[in-house]
């Protein structure tokens, strides 16, 4: 058994896509996981399974299409992943960690996508100091400005120009809470 970190994208959204946390950890339980945990209701999900965190993904994103008939998008990492994603933070001095954001991929960026990025970062730095740095199948998004002021987040966002990426961000407090909870 292995503890596999399973991220929904665009779950309890503006009342959208819909996925009681408690009643998702229930039917997870049903179908065979174990040490189900939840973290708040934007779709952080700790399950124990055997196999890879890819295989535990796909179950997961099945439940729920199932259970609730809502088609998320899934991301799903080991605890040595994440833990590596912490460890590479090329953000570490920015203490506000509601300024600082991961975007879990579900596969390294094509070339056409990191150009995308480039510009991206080239166009929004500007005066609020916006910028990411991608490392393997992570975005980090720093925003001293903060999130939801920055035109970056926004141009990263599902609707915006790397909504093909199909990632899912978390702020730095979740990540390192979703790490915790992985290592008990």
């Amino acid at each position: 058994m292995a503890t596999h970190i399973v991220l929904l994208r665009g779950v309890n959204v503006g009342g959208n896509n819909k996925v009681p946390m408690a009643l998702l950890r229930t039917r997870l339980e049903a179908d065979g996981f174990t040490r189900v945990r939840t973290y708040i209701q934007s779709g952080n999900v700790l399950v124990d399974a055997p196999g890879t965190a890819a295989k535990a993904g796909a179950r997961v994103g099945a439940s729920i299409l199932d259970e609730f008939g809502v088609d998320v998008p899934v991301v799903a990492l080991g605890v040595a992943a994440l833990r590596q994603v912490v460890h590479q933070n090329p953000y570490a001095t920015e203490a506000d960690h509601k300024k600082l954001h991961a975007m879990f991929l579900p596969a390294v960026p094509d070339a056409v996508a990191r150009e995308r990025l480039d510009e991206l970062n080239a166009r929004f730095a500007g005066d609020l100091g916006d910028s990411t740095t991608l490392l393997g199948s992570t975005l980090y998004i720093h925003t001293p400005g903060g999130f939801g002021n920055s035109d970056l987040a926004k141009a990263l966002s599902s609707k915006g120009r790397l909504a093909a990426l199909n990632g899912t961000a978390r702020n730095w407090a979740t990540v390192t809470t979703l790490l915790a909870m992985a290592s008990e």
